[in-house]
């Protein structure tokens, strides 16, 4: 299985804070049938600035170090990209990572309530470019959980989604697991990924969340997930389904 999205490069942002804690959340990747797996740390989210060179020296150091402790868990390089309007610029420039380097795909990042109104705009422009904006954590924005239209809307422009193996599993609450079924259903999600931050309160629930998947909607789910985290390692097209709308259920009586 392949993870694309972790915070497991040490010290850089508010996942594993040591280079222990990374060879601890390895091991618990590999338990989880997890073999490969994409730092992204976080850039230009008001807290964190992780620039393309920086990110590809550590994840360097840390696969080292992972070889060294024999621990099977190839990591890739990434970036968690909150959304800004000068990305563009900035990837041109060599800042702007795309995951795992070679291929066309970026991560962008929403801020958790709302959706910047110049989006639409930025995510055209990034694919003119010959890039593919991947949406992380859609279930978790609180104006999309609202308007999920703007998602839809996205989505059916040419960008593409991540979900987190947590949301689909309940642990970010009722509403959020619910939303994530939503997704699913409605094709408006292509990728699920843990998002771990450490061994504790945020870790993986990438095996949890695909057997998850497996009893709710079949093996060919599982394998649609899973097939297109490999073709994103490898720079390919992934699979998508036609986007539909969710359907907001309107109370009893009023229309």
């Amino acid at each position: 299985m392949i993870d694309i999205h972790s915070h497991i490069l040490p010290g850089i942002d508010d996942g594993a804070k040591t280079i222990e804690d990374s060879i601890d959340m390895a091991k618990k990747a590999v338990s989880e049938g997890i073999h490969t797996i994409i730092a992204t740390p976080h850039h230009m989210n008001g807290s964190y600035e992780n620039r393309r060179p920086d990110i590809l020296h550590l994840v360097d150091s840390l696969n080292e170090r992972l070889r060294s402790e024999k621990i099977d868990l190839a990591v890739l390089p990434g970036q968690e990209c909150r959304i800004y309007g000068e990305i563009l610029g900035d990837y041109h420039r060599g800042d702007i990572l795309p995951l795992n380097q070679v291929s066309p795909y970026i991560f962008i990042e929403f801020p958790s309530s709302s959706v910047p109104r110049y989006a639409d705009r930025l995510l055209y422009d990034i694919q003119v470019e010959g890039l593919t904006p991947v949406i992380v954590h859609p279930e978790r924005n609180a104006e999309l959980i609202e308007r999920p239209d703007k998602l839809y809307k996205l989505v059916k422009n040419g960008a593409v989604t991540q979900l987190t193996a947590s949301s689909l599993v309940g642990y970010f609450g009722k509403n959020i697991q619910k939303f994530s079924q939503q997704l699913i259903q409605a094709n408006l999600t292509h990728f699920i990924a843990s998002d771990a931050h450490n061994i504790h309160n945020r870790t993986f629930k990438m095996e949890e969340a695909m057997d998850y998947t497996e009893k709710k909607y079949g093996i060919d789910m599982v394998y649609y997930f899973t097939e297109n985290a490999e073709m994103l390692v490898d720079g390919k097209t992934i699979y998508k389904e036609i986007p539909e709308l969710i359907k907001k259920k309107k109370f009893l009586g009023l229309f």
